[in-house]
C-alpha cells in the first residue's frame, strides 16, 4: 500500500470515519463535528446507541461498507484499528488516492495540537482514572478537554471540547491501525502521565508479558526530561521498565517508600473516606462514592497530578465528593424485590479479582452473586486458564457464561467456562456454567434472596443482562 497519503493535509474540512461506530471512533466523530468539519462515517453495524448519538449530531452516516462511501471525495480518511487493508472502504480510498491517517493521529493533530496533553495508560484503570482527573480539572475551572473509553456520568458524554489548556487522554497499548501496528500511547507527547500497571493482555496482538513490557517501554521512553511520569510504585514490571529513563519521576501507592501515599480508609455507607499522605505528612482526607483500594488508588494517582497542576485540596475535595463515576463501572442498575443489579466491566482476572474485593464491603446484609461472561480476545482464550480459578475468592455465588463468542478463536487456544467452573468448586465455590444468558436469568430469579448483590461482569452488553433480570425478578 502506498503510504505517501498517510498524512494530514494542511487544509481540512470534510472527514469521513471508516468503522465509526466504536466508542472512541464515535467520540472523534463528535469532536470533530463541534469543531466545525464536516464529517461522514460508514460501519458494518450502526445501531443504538452510537447511532443515534451520531444521528443527533448530524452526521451521515453509511450501514455497511463500500468503495462509494468514499465517491464524495472528502479531505481525509481516518481508519479504525479493526479495519483492515482489504476494507472496501478503504480499497475506494486508494483508488481515489485520499489522504488518511489513524484515529490517534487525528486526536493529536486535529484536537490536541496546542494543549497539554494528560495521558493514563496501564493495563487497569485507565477509564477510571482519566475520568477522576478530567472531572477534577472541571471542578477546579480549567475547562478541560477529554476524550475517554468510557461515559462520565457526571457529563453524560466520553468526550468533551474545552477551551482550557489540559486534554485528559487514555493511552492505550492496542495496536493503531493496520498501517500502524505501534500501540496507540506512542502517538501522544504526555506533559503528564499516570502509569497504573502492567500485566499481560490483549493476547490477539501480544504473544507474551516480554511483548507488552517493549510497547511501555516505548511509552516511557518517549517521555521528555521535561515531563512527569507518575507511576504505581507496587508493580514489578513498572519497577523495572523506569529504571534508567530520564523524565521526571514522581511515585505513588501503599508503601512508605512512595512519595505519595494512601493512608487510612474508612467506609461508611454510600462513602468512603480516604487519607493522602505526602512524604509521609499529611495531605487531605478526602471522601468518595468510588469502592474498592484499587480504585482509592486511581484517585491517589489523580491527586498527584493535580498537585502538579497546583490544583487546591478544596478543588480536590469538591471534585471527588461530587463525582459520579463511570457508566459500567460497579454502575448500579437498578433494584428489585431487595436485589440490587450492578453492571462492571472488569474481564481480567487482575480486574475481576480487585472488583470483588471492592463489592463485598456493601452487601453485608446478603450473598454477592458474580455473573461474569469471558469475552475479550484475551478471556476466551487459555491464557488465563489456570489464573482465573484464584479471581472469584470474595464471591458466594458465581455463574460462568460460555463465551458466545468462541467461535472467533482457534479450537487449541480456547477458554474453557467449564473447566473454570470445575475448578471453583474443587475450591468448594457455589459455581455454576451456563450456555446461554436466558438460563442465567431464569437461575437467579430463584436463588437471588432480598438483600443479595449480583454484579455482572462483561466488556459487552451480555444480550442486555441487566435489564432482562431487573424484569424477570
Amino acid at each position: 500500500m502506498d503510504l505517501s497519503k498517510n498524512q494530514i493535509p494542511e487544509h481540512v474540512k470534510s472527514i469521513h470515519l471508516i468503522a465509526i461506530c466504536g466508542t472512541g471512533m464515535g467520540a472523534l466523530a463528535g469532536m470533530l463535528k463541534d469543531k466545525g468539519y464536516k464529517v461522514t462515517g460508514s460501519d458494518q453495524k450502526v445501531y443504538p446507541p452510537m447511532s443515534e448519538f451520531l444521528y443527533a449530531k448530524g452526521i451521515d452516516i453509511n450501514e455497511g461498507f463500500h468503495e462509494k462511501n468514499v465517491d464524495y471525495g472528502p479531505d481525509l480518511v481516518v481508519v479504525g484499528n479493526a479495519v483492515s487493508k482489504d476494507n472496501p472502504d478503504v480499497i475506494g480510498m486508494r483508488q481515489k488516492g485520499l489522504y488518511f491517517c489513524s484515529m490517534p493521529q487525528a486526536v493529536n493533530r486535529l484536537i490536541m495540537q496546542g494543549k497539554q496533553s494528560l495521558v493514563v495508560a496501564g493495563t487497569h484503570g485507565k477509564t477510571t482514572t482519566a475520568s477522576i482527573l478530567a472531572w477534577i480539572l472541571y471542578t477546579a475551572g480549567l475547562d478541560p478537554t477529554f476524550m475517554i473509553g468510557g461515559i462520565l456520568n457526571n457529563f453524560k458524554s466520553n468526550y468533551r471540547l474545552g477551551n482550557g489548556e489540559h486534554m485528559v487522554i487514555e493511552g492505550d497499548e492496542y495496536d493503531t491501525a493496520f498501517f500502524d501496528k505501534g500501540p496507540k500511547f506512542l502517538h501522544y507527547d504526555p506533559s503528564i502521565a499516570i502509569l497504573t500497571s502492567v500485566e499481560f493482555d490483549h493476547a490477539d496482538i501480544f504473544k507474551d508479558l516480554g511483548q507488552v513490557k517493549q510497547a511501555f517501554n516505548a511509552f516511557i521512553s518517549g517521555i521528555s526530561d521535561q515531563h512527569t511520569l507518575i507511576a504505581f510504585d507496587q508493580d514489578k514490571h513498572i519497577a523495572e521498565l523506569i529504571r534508567g529513563k530520564s523524565c521526571r519521576m514522581i511515585s505513588y501507592g501503599r508503601n512508605t517508600s512512595a512519595v505519595w501515599q494512601l493512608g487510612s480508609v474508612t467506609i461508611s455507607q454510600p462513602w468512603t473516606f480516604f487519607d493522602v499522605l505526602k512524604r509521609d505528612t499529611l495531605f487531605g482526607t478526602f471522601k468518595t462514592r468510588l469502592l474498592g483500594e484499587h480504585n482509592l488508588l486511581n484517585a491517589l494517582s489523580a491527586v498527584v497530578a493535580a498537585d502538579r497542576l497546583s490544583i487546591s485540596k478544596e478543588a480536590l475535595a469538591a471534585a471527588f465528593e461530587t463525582f459520579e463515576g463511570v457508566k459500567r463501572r460497579q454502575e448500579v442498575r437498578g433494584e428489585k424485590s431487595g436485589i440490587t443489579v450492578m453492571d462492571d466491566f472488569a474481564h481480567h482476572p487482575t480486574a475481576v479479582r480487585e472488583t470483588i474485593r471492592a463489592v463485598k464491603p456493601f452487601c453485608p446484609g446478603g450473598r454477592l452473586i458474580v455473573v461474569f461472561e469471558p469475552r475479550t480476545n484475551s478471556s476466551m482464550r487459555n491464557v488465563f486458564q489456570n489464573i482465573y480459578p484464584l479471581s472469584f475468592d470474595g464471591a458466594d455465588v458465581i455463574c460462568i457464561r460460555q463465551p458466545s463468542l468462541l467461535e472467533k478463536i482457534p479450537p487449541q487456544e480456547r477458554f474453557s467456562s467449564q473447566q473454570l467452573v470445575a475448578d471453583l468448586k474443587g475450591q468448594s465455590k457455589n459455581a455454576h456454567y451456563f450456555t446461554d444468558t436466558d438460563a442465567i436469568i431464569d437461575f437467579l430469579v430463584t436463588e437471588a434472596k432480598s438483600g443479595d448483590l449480583i454484579i455482572v461482569m462483561s466488556n459487552g452488553g451480555f444480550d442486555n443482562i441487566h435489564e432482562k433480570l431487573l424484569s424477570a425478578l
